[in-house]
């Protein structure tokens, strides 16, 4: 009886462990993404996959042997067989040439714009937090304070912003989406300057869910803006891009 349990287990063992690991990984992964309908969502695959990896490192350092049959090939991979150095450099080249590659597309996929509609429904101009809605500006509507507003703007906004306000200074093409165009009738046009301040105090950490799948880029200018030079600034944007404030009446 233990002679033919060795010998089961000698035949489920011709398969290496990793290769074993590595196969059912796979399958499961397959099974759920391609098998199952309607289509499972990204992130129940993700949730699925990580419950198979934890179970799947259950299994292999369960017992002595499994684990090292396990780690045995990946020790020996890292380190070099001085009796199989050929297959191993070999190996070990064509694993430093394709992870660079893979992280490199994966970047690329990441950061490149996509032509197709978002899963969600996404608000443009989601609405502020309650603290911020009835906010109005404490600070005169000056010349002075304009121009002080100005300033700032380009020291801290245009380089997103751009200087003449349309949303294209040096860095805009780095960000998606992009920076808004104040010159435009579809942006501070329509907005409070309650809402401006919101935008500008917290950035994109700031909003809500439903202002995502895409976020501001904006920093949270609250850390290094005083509020009274925030209205200066939504002051100047108004002024420079010819719109005025709407107002609740």
């Amino acid at each position: 009886m233990e002679a033919k349990i060795e010998t089961s287990q000698a035949k489920r063992r011709r398969i290496p462990v990793p290769a074993q690991v590595v196969i059912v990984w796979i399958g499961v992964y397959l099974f759920l993404k391609f098998v199952i309908k309607p289509p499972l969502p990204s992130s129940l695959i993700l949730m699925y996959m990580t419950m198979t990896s934890v179970g799947l490192g259950i299994y292999v350092s369960i017992y002595e042997d499994t684990l090292q049959g396990f780690m045995g090939p990946i020790v020996d991979f890292l380190r070099g067989d001085p009796l199989r150095a050929r297959p191993w450099r070999a190996a070990r080249w064509a694993v430093l040439v394709l992870v660079p590659f893979m992280a490199g597309i994966s970047t690329y996929q990441k950061l490149t714009p996509s032509a197709a509609p978002p899963i969600d429904q996404r608000v443009i101009h989601p609405a502020p937090p309650r603290e911020f809605a009835q906010l109005y500006s404490p600070i005169p509507h000056t010349p002075e304070n304009i121009m002080a507003g100005k300033g700032l703007f380009i020291a801290y906004c245009s380089p997103c912003h751009g200087i003449k306000l349309d949303g294209k200074g040096p860095q805009y093409k780095g960000f998606d989406p992009p920076p808004a165009n104040f010159v435009d009738v579809g942006t501070i046009a329509q907005l409070q300057e309650s809402y401006l301040f919101w935008r500008i105090s917290t950035g994109g950490v700031g909003l809500p869910v439903e202002g995502q799948p895409w976020k501001s880029a904006m920093p949270r200018w609250e850390t290094r803006i005083a509020p009274e030079n925030i209205w200066k600034i939504i002051m100047f944007e108004y002024e420079g891009s010819g719109h005025v404030p709407r107002t609740w009446e």
